[in-house]
């Protein structure tokens, strides 16, 4: 199996609800669940590696809080070498919905100080030799975002293929976001997006033809993955050919990391050399289940080989 290494945003998430209708300003509301837990894309996504048995690295930094301490003390050795910023760690408190949906109240705190000399400080780049290094949060992370070129030239030097999830800009897809994130994935060799991402940055409705144009702006052989949510995931392979797999239909109960599992259990069955068509079947079955359960269950990461073959 290649090695896998996840670099980006750590941080604590409280998740409340479910609510619906928005309660008005000055009111106070009684719900049924309440869950404090590692958070973040690089969090989440560490955690179901961690679930499925996937051996990984992970670099992140925390603030110097309590927060910091529990978020260092649940990711053990690994977290032995996170920077420790001088800002409170940066908490997201999710509203859950009856519809599975949620809406996020995130501070600031210590993510945009993360910076390329705390990534590089964690990561060994011999032992990620010919492996797949996820970076996420782009637009939380925002001193290590400004150094992606070098970060680029440091992984592509040691032969680490370089997958993106930027995850959502807090001001929204700005023309100028847009078109920084276009020119970070004509760097990288796998991108991991959603349906409105990949939409939104090729200028097409249609999603094939959305996830072809940006393909062909990356580097030679990339993948390009969108994520249809319920409707499960496509992809562009390396030779320019479209991939798919269908989700299982599922109750949900919990969507916050959704994207992140699928991102997991995807590059896990891609490190594990499974077909483009396997590796999209077992982000969405894994992912799948982790919505529609509580408290979370990732399984196992199901292996299509024979199926596939």
């Amino acid at each position: 199996m290649r090695p896998l290494a996840v670099i980006g945003n750590v941080n604590v998430d409280l998740i409340l609800g479910p609510t619906a209708p928005w309660p008005k300003a000055g009111t106070e509301i009684i719900v049924d669940h309440d869950e404090l837990r590692v958070g973040g894309q690089a969090g989440n996504s560490a955690l179901a590696w961690e679930a499925l048995g996937v051996d990984f690295e992970i670099a992140a930094n925390v603030g110097n809080d309590q927060f910091g301490l529990w978020l260092r003390t649940a990711f053990g050795r690994r977290a032995a070498k996170w920077a420790i910023s001088s800002e409170r760690t940066t908490l997201s408190v999710g509203i859950t919905h009856p519809d599975g949906e949620r809406t996020f109240f995130t501070t600031h705190g210590h993510l945009p100080r993360f910076s390329l000399a705390d990534t590089l400080s964690v990561l060994d780049g011999k032992r990620l030799a010919g492996g797949y290094a996820l970076l996420c949060g782009s637009f939380l992370t925002t001193d290590l975002a400004r150094e992606y070129e070098a970060f680029f030239d440091w992984a592509h030097g040691h032969d680490i293929s370089v997958v993106l999830d930027t995850g959502w800009p807090p001001d929204g897809w700005t023309a100028a976001n847009c078109a920084t994130t276009r020119a970070w994935l004509s760097r990288c060799d796998c991108a991991l997006l959603n349906e409105v991402e990949t939409t939104t940055l090729a200028g097409r409705d249609d999603p094939a033809e959305a996830a072809q144009a940006i393909w062909s702006s990356m580097r030679k052989g990339a993948i390009v993955v969108v994520k249809c949510g319920p409707d499960g995931a496509i992809a562009i392979d390396a030779d320019g050919e479209l991939a798919s797999a269908i989700a299982p239909q599922v109750k949900v109960v919990d969507t916050i990391g959704a994207g992140d599992v699928f991102n997991s259990a995807f590059l896990a069955a891609l490190a594990r050399g499974q077909p483009l068509e396997a590796c999209l079947a077992a982000g969405t079955q894994v992912a799948s289940r982790a919505i529609s359960t509580l408290p979370r269950s990732y399984g196992t990461l199901p292996d299509f080989r024979d199926d596939i073959a």
